[in-house]
């Protein structure tokens, strides 16, 4: 009987855009976990740690063994980059002898943990073959930031994303459509745009807030005044998002199963026709497909 060559702890989550890609754990969980919208990493067998370098190389040797040609590898759990440059170093150069024909090696990225990292050292992983960090922005407001325990500010996000542009690494980040409930919704959307024109990302995603076990631990931290946003109000939301954004030439997808709304271009080539198609879902309720509400999900 076959047998997968690395032995997950479950859940294990990635990218939509890392289907392909080898999953290979250097951590468990994450190492911030206090983020009161996400409920990824919150079971206890989830609990952050670094996994042991005799435990990834013995992985890397066993999907070699039984995978052959990796393309594609996504450096998982939640942060890998919360490792120290001469480790993730090792785990690349790894890698690369396991794999001569690997093209692509990404990780998700909590801004926090590139303060830590110089330019230089982001120069190294990328040299050694680490190409696009997956930031999860979620909002560039700083009220909502804190109201949701992200632990983050603009401006520790901004930094971040500066020293992946500098390093020459591809930056993909998302956004949290409804993360500051209608009281938020505005300066949610025009600080998380103005974020986003300083850093100008490769990548930009958005997906629609969304609590699969209950709004009761969010709703704790965020305050009493959080209203979800009905329908209307997200596609009103993403507009003023959109209006905002300045971007040079960054590729946009909302087009996460969580999206009522499919929008998909090039930013700026292609604002003015996906703010039509906003506009339309606003104003001509049938005019553009929409996702049914039983097809959404995480």
């Amino acid at each position: 009987m076959y047998s997968f060559p690395i032995d997950y702890i479950e859940p294990v989550f990635r990218p939509p855009s890392e289907a392909k890609s080898l999953i290979l754990p250097v951590t468990n969980g994450c190492s911030w976990n206090k983020c009161t919208f996400c409920e990824m990493y919150t079971q206890p067998q989830k609990k952050f740690r670094a996994r042991k370098p005799e435990q990834i190389r013995a992985d890397i040797d066993k999907a070699a063994r039984a995978l052959g040609g990796v393309k594609r590898v996504f450096l998982a759990d939640g942060d890998a980059m919360v490792l120290p440059t001469r480790r993730l170093l090792e785990i690349l150069t790894d890698l690369k002898s396991a794999f001569p024909g690997l093209e692509r090696v990404s990780s998700y990225c909590l801004p926090r943990n590139l303060a830590k990292k110089t330019v230089q050292e982001l120069k190294q992983l990328r040299e050694a073959g680490l190409q696009m960090l997956y930031v999860g922005m979620e909002s560039g407001d700083d009220e909502v930031l804190r109201r949701v325990n992200k632990g983050e500010t603009w401006e520790s996000t901004r930094s971040a994303l500066l020293k992946i542009r500098e390093a020459g690494l591809t930056s993909s980040v998302m956004v949290l459509n409804g993360l500051g409930g209608e009281v938020l919704s505005r300066q949610h959307a025009v600080n998380t745009a103005t974020l986003c024109n300083e850093a100008q990302p490769d990548y930009l995603s958005t997906l629609v807030v969304s609590f699969p076990q209950g709004e009761e631990r969010f709703r704790e931290g965020f305050g009493n005044d959080f209203v979800p946003l009905s329908q209307q109000g997200l596609f009103e939301e993403i507009r003023v998002f959109l209006e905002h954004l300045e971007l040079e030439n960054t590729v946009f997808r909302s087009d996460h199963a969580s999206n009522y709304l499919v929008l998909k271009g090039i930013l700026g080539r292609d604002k003015r026709q996906m703010l039509e198609q906003i506009r339309l879902a606003i104003t001509s309720p049938g005019a553009v497909p929409l996702r049914a509400e039983w097809m959404r999900g995480l």
